[in-house]
Order: C-alpha cells, then sequence, then structure tokens
C-alpha cells in the first residue's frame, strides 16, 4: 500500500512576528525548527522514497530537517535544474551504488505559499487597521477573493493541484511513498481536492505547522489515517 504524507513547514521567523509571508522567503525560527524535527519524529518509521517541496526555504528547511530523524540510511538530495550557462551535469551522481541511496528532493514554485500580493511584509494587526478588520477577514479567510495583487485560495488551487495530479499523483501510482513539504494554503488546496471539501470546508481547514497528515493509496482512492 502506498503512502502520501503532507506537512506544513514549520513556523518560520515572520509568522513569529505575525507578518504576511506569501512568497517572500524567509527560514524557520527556532521553534519551526524544533516543530520540523518533531513532525519527522512521528513520521520515523514510515517509508519515503520521493520528497517534493516549494521553493521557499522554511519548506526545504522544514522536509531536511524532518528527515534527519527518519531511520533509513538513504539520504536527501535536492534534484537543482540550473540555468545562466551552469552545466546541469555537474551536479550528476557518478557512482553507481550512490542512486539506491539518496532520496530525491523536487522543488516546485506550483507548491509555494498563496501570493499575498501588497499585504506581503504587512503586519497583521496594522493591516488591519489600514484596510479593515472585515476587509483582512474576506481576503484571508474567502475562497475566491485575493488580495491586491495577490491570489485567492482559488488562484493557488489552480497551479497547486494540476501539478499533483500531473507530476505527483503518477509517481504514487508507480508505487513511490511520497512526503510533501509545502505551506498552508497549498496544502489546502491539495487536502480539498484529496477530501472532497467544498469551498466553505477549505477555508475552515487548520494545518498546523510540522504536523504530518497521512493518506493510503489503494486502488486508486486516497484515505486518510
Amino acid at each position: 500500500m502506498t503512502k502520501l504524507i503532507l506537512m506544513r513547514h514549520g513556523q518560520s521567523m515572520w509568522n513569529l512576528l505575525n507578518l504576511f509571508t506569501g512568497w517572500v522567503d524567509v527560514p524557520l525560527s527556532t521553534k519551526g525548527i524544533e516543530e520540523a524535527l518533531e513532525g519527522g519524529r512521528q513520521i520515523a518509521d514510515e517509508p519515503i522514497d520521493l520528497i517534493f517541496t516549494s521553493t521557499l526555504i522554511r519548506a526545504q528547511m522544514t522536509a531536511m530537517l524532518a528527515m534527519t530523524t527518519q531511520g533509513s540510511e538513504k539520504v536527501p538530495v535536492i534534484m537543482h535544474s540550473f540555468k545562466d550557462n551552469v552545466r546541469e551535469d555537474w551536479s550528476t551522481i557518478h557512482h553507481p551504488d550512490r542512486m539506491s541511496q539518496i532520496i530525491p528532493v523536487i522543488t516546485a514554485w506550483e507548491l509555494n505559499e498563496r501570493m499575498y500580493g501588497e499585504l506581503q511584509g504587512m503586519n497583521k494587526e496594522e493591516a488591519a487597521e489600514e484596510f479593515g478588520k472585515e476587509q483582512i477577514l474576506i481576503w484571508r479567510r474567502s475562497y475566491d477573493f485575493p488580495p491586491p495583487k495577490g491570489e485567492s485560495l482559488k488562484m493557488t488551487g489552480e497551479r497547486t493541484i494540476p501539478y499533483f495530479e500531473q507530476i505527483i499523483t503518477p509517481m504514487i501510482q508507480k508505487g513511490h511513498n511520497v512526503f510533501i513539504v509545502a505551506h498552508g494554503n497549498s496544502l489546502r488546496s491539495i487536502i480539498m481536492k484529496l477530501d472532497g471539501l467544498n469551498e466553505e470546508q477549505v477555508v475552515k481547514l487548520e494545518l498546523d505547522t510540522g504536523h504530518p497528515v497521512r493518506y493510503h493509496y489503494e486502488n486508486e482512492k486516497f484515505t486518510k489515517y
């Protein structure tokens, strides 16, 4: 039975400061590091063959820290795609036995957090004073109303769900156990698809930082356990 594990990144330094983060690329806080390690301990006995993360450092830190708690001797390795005249083969593993001793880590912008537009970098209390608490609540908790120059949850799902269906699901169907480390809203979109949630249900869905959500995949069906 193939497995899928989802995990929201640990607390970031901007989460700690109560700032809208979105695509701003900030690292984990000390608490976030501990959350990532604890999340890893909770899945220490789960088999993992392939890891997907967003391109943002807080998700990648969480994935790597979580993997340090694994009993597996395999090493997670980020599979870079180089540009600007850098030869892609420079990161190639040539030793014949090493490829069987790694867990490929694939980064994808499609798994990035919801982009919060003009709210990014603003303290949430300051934003409420400027735009009004009701307006901030609409932007944060509605399904299809984006903040200025930002994304709604619906728009986030329009990039996240196709990536999950077209790139990740085929890997699971081939028998690979997959670990996805991403963000509150990109993971909400995926869970909306997996659990058949409606718009009202998905905006109420809360995902704790560093907490794994686990599914079995069997007979073309994902089942939470």
